[in-house]
């Protein structure tokens, strides 16, 4: 294990550096002592306190065109692969992600193995294999399984929906529940999910790096509870201060329909709405617990999570952030 355990002076490579979990994650490197690289297709998205910071590097390249890669991941010896192509402003525009997503994967699993890089760490989906799981889960399971398939070291930390100011899933709910005091919703409104706070992702995903035995393996990760998405919007409406939201059933409501209504409602465009309206068919819970040997933290609640999404929110961390981080 000790070629695989980073040294102080070893730089991290983070790819989706300007995406929902790429950006907060750049600081808790730092914090931990620790330099990153980023790979973005355009630099200029980046905050300007990243762009001035000494201790960080920026490597412009298209992960989907393989450009920038060898540059990208010369003298790296760990990354972070973050790279997401879901994002399209309608659902035809995005139908296509699925193979984009595994076009990127193999592109960087091909440079990796070329260069030698020792570890890969890459956050995914939770979500069960088989003719029900959803396209844009089975699409997260896909790119783990490619990016297992090389000589790098890969940790797969599987989660549900993250909560956090700016992120897709958080921001469709709270729009939701805020606009809406009466929703009709599908009957997955009624499917379980383990629900996290992107401060625990974060906690996971720097506590994988700094312990190599991580490498390698596939874990499982998730919030305190477990719930229903009816109760998780209850939970939200009085973190928020809300009256309680009346939350009607509606079986024959179809996934495309839903998401034309999300896209109507919230600022989430149709073309990511769709996937994850898709994916709530499926039950998102964790099914293993054996990071908690690895990597240990106190769990968040969800409602704690969400009180400090909605201060996040407060500060202006409320907007959007694009789910296209290829």
């Amino acid at each position: 294990m000790n070629n695989l355990a980073i040294k102080s002076d070893d730089r991290v490579l983070i790819t989706g550096g300007t995406g929902f979990i790429g950006g907060r994650l750049v600081p808790e490197l730092l914090k931990n002592g620790i330099r990153p690289r980023l790979l973005v297709r355009n630099p200029s998205k980046l905050p300007p306190s990243l762009l001035k910071n000494e201790l960080i590097e920026v490597v412009k390249g298209d992960i989907l065109k393989g450009e920038g890669l060898r540059e990208a991941f010369r003298g790296i010896h760990s990354a972070y692969y973050l790279v997401h192509s879901m994002g399209g402003k309608s659902i035809f525009s995005n139908k296509e992600f699925a193979s984009a997503d595994k076009l990127a994967a193999r592109n960087f699993v091909t440079t990796a193995d070329e260069v030698g890089l020792k570890r890969v760490i890459y956050l995914g989906g939770l979500g069960e294999m088989g003719k029900n799981l959803s396209e844009h889960l089975r699409s997260r399971a896909e790119v783990a399984q490619i990016l297992s398939s090389g000589k790098t070291r890969a940790t797969i930390l599987r989660a549900a929906v993250i909560i956090g100011a700016g992120g897709a899933s958080y921001e469709m709910l709270r729009h939701l529940v805020e606009r809406l005091p009466i929703m009709v919703c599908p009957r997955w409104i009624d499917t379980k999910i383990q629900p996290i706070a992107v401060r625990d992702v974060l906690a996971y995903l720097v506590g994988c790096l700094l312990n190599p035995e991580t490498a390698g393996k596939t874990f499982d990760v998730g919030g305190h509870d477990i719930m229903t998405y009816r109760k998780m919007m209850q939970q939200y409406a009085r973190a928020k201060g809300l009256c309680p939201r009346l939350i009607v059933r509606a079986p024959l409501l179809s996934p495309r329909l839903a998401a034309y209504w999300v896209d109507f409602v919230t600022p989430v465009p149709s073309g990511i709405a769709h996937p994850l309206i898709e994916g709530l068919k499926n039950e998102v819970i964790c099914k293993e617990s054996s990071i908690d040997r690895y990597v240990s933290i106190r769990k968040t609640s969800f409602s704690e999570a969400a009180k400090i999404a909605i201060d996040e929110e407060r500060e202006g961390k409320g907007t959007l952030v694009s789910q296209d981080h290829t």
